[in-house]
């Protein structure tokens, strides 16, 4: 009697709806989900990574890049709360589960990399007219010394 029920159970679900449905997921305020980088902002300091307890960051100051593996992360937040230039952020949506391990690589950016230069060429104004300034003041004490 126990198999013709079980049958019978077996039969109905197999071919009726299922009877759960898929829902949006609703995340609730201060929900952690995935950190996002806004590479215009990122300066490639590493604190980031060396803040992460689980190295789930890699930071490539000579490439430019910033690599973030999302099945590694514990969502602590330690890498945001700790970045000097404020430009990471935690997203409320999770990672989305996939068959393999990803790691989501960031380039900087070229309008971020175009005002890098024009800060380092500045700088380097900066520094040569700085250089000139002293040159003059030295070859003027020179001067008022010989006379």
């Amino acid at each position: 009697m126990a198999m013709i029920n079980m049958i019978g159970t077996e039969l109905k679900n197999l071919f009726s709806k299922p009877a759960t449905r898929k829902q949006e997921k609703e995340y609730p305020e201060n929900t952690r989900g995935h950190v996002v980088n806004d590479m215009d902002v990122c300066v490639f300091c590493g604190a980031c990574m060396m803040r992460c307890p689980s190295r789930a960051i890699t930071v490539d100051r000579n490439a430019k890049t910033w690599t973030i593996h999302p099945m590694s992360c514990i969502q602590c937040r330690a890498c945001v709360d700790n970045c000097p230039k404020k430009c990471l952020s935690m997203e409320k949506r999770f990672t989305e589960p996939g068959p393999e391990k990803l790691a989501i690589t960031c380039h900087q950016t070229e309008k971020a990399r175009l005002a890098e230069e024009a800060m380092k060429k500045a700088a380097a104004e900066k520094a040569a007219a700085a250089l000139k300034a002293k040159q003059e003041a030295e070859a003027k004490a020179k001067a008022e010394a010989e006379a």
